[in-house]
């Protein structure tokens, strides 16, 4: 068992999310962890709170905030060889999750490794079921493409060293890194059991905006890749039927109708206006991303270990 880590934090104003995040982690199995909170200019509590629980206040301004830059700030002032990355609006579901995320690190080959994302009860459906396409209930300890998400992540700042995040991505840097990792040939992991819940409060604005700014980074990773007008209206269109398909089974869809349509359009359209460029899109990578999820349903995984019970 790997008994210590950094936990790198990127914060804005989010007062309302981060003391559960830092009480999940003072409640983890591994108990030698020093926390690093990058912060792009919070004018909420967010910094006190943070030093409230011992964390190490790294401040970027706003104006030179990008994610990769925020995260090689946060890796610097970092002092331990495992880096684990999570967003300050996301919270563990269980008290190894830290333990967990850091297992697949006993293989010298792992450069990276992720964890589950679920949503909160009452997110919206169409988000609840990105999170059940891209984070499925099986681990896998080699995986075939770099996909991954720094929300919950970990990696060897050794290898950081080598290759830091590319400052000049609007997104993605995570899957840049990984795909960098992978070419030298590292493996990336993915770690079911080490879950968190990611709370994503989106406008249709800030979800045409998420993806927009991805879809203009993942066509600055794969120049290959292209997303048409064709694709745009293709994977809305299956992405909507799936979700009605699941919302009906859930007894959800009456609630989650008018989120659904709203929220897969803005998804997409973001993505379409962030990249047209031609070329095929690996495959494994366009399913991930942009297919809907299937139609099997699975029971939920059920884990032995109690749960946080965090105070409400």
């Amino acid at each position: 068992m790997i008994g210590k880590c950094s936990i790198v934090i990127r914060a804005y104003n989010e007062e309302a999310c981060i003391g559960r995040l830092l009480e999940g982690i003072r409640r983890q199995t591994v108990k030698d962890v020093e926390v690093v909170l990058v912060d792009s200019g919070s004018t909420d509590a967010t910094v006190a709170i943070a030093e409230a629980f011992g964390a190490r206040v790294v401040r970027i301004p706003s104006q030179e905030f990008t994610f990769g830059r925020s995260l090689n700030l946060g890796v610097s002032a970092a002092s331990r060889e495992y880096i684990v990355i999570a967003s300050a609006h996301v919270y563990p579901v269980y008290p190894d999750w830290l333990e967990t995320l850091l297992l697949p690190f006993e293989d010298e080959t792992v450069a990276l490794v992720y964890g589950k994302q679920r949503a909160p009860a009452g997110a919206k459906f169409s988000e609840q079921q990105v999170y059940h396409q891209w984070y499925p209930d099986a681990s896998t300890m080699r995986q075939s493409s770099p996909f991954c998400n720094n929300a919950n992540a970990a990696v060897r700042r050794s290898l950081w060293q080598q290759h830091p995040y590319d400052e000049t991505l609007t997104g993605l840097e995570d899957v840049a890194w990984a795909k960098w990792a992978m070419e030298q040939g590292y493996a990336v992991a993915y770690m079911a059991e080490a879950e968190i819940i990611h709370v994503h409060n989106e406008t249709p604005r800030g979800v045409y905006n998420r993806y927009r700014r991805e879809g203009m980074a993942f066509k600055r990773i794969f120049p290959e890749s292209h997303f048409n007008i064709y694709d745009f209206l293709r994977l809305m269109a299956t992405n909507i039927v799936s979700d009605l398909w699941h919302a009906a089974r859930e007894r959800a869809l009456l609630s989650s109708l008018t989120s659904i349509f709203w929220f897969r359009l803005m998804q997409f359209w973001g993505t379409y206006q962030g990249y047209r460029q031609s070329g095929p899109l690996t495959q494994h990578l366009r399913q991930t991303f942009y297919y809907p999820r299937g139609l099997q349903v699975s029971p939920a995984a059920r884990r032995k270990i109690e749960p946080i019970r965090y105070n409400e």
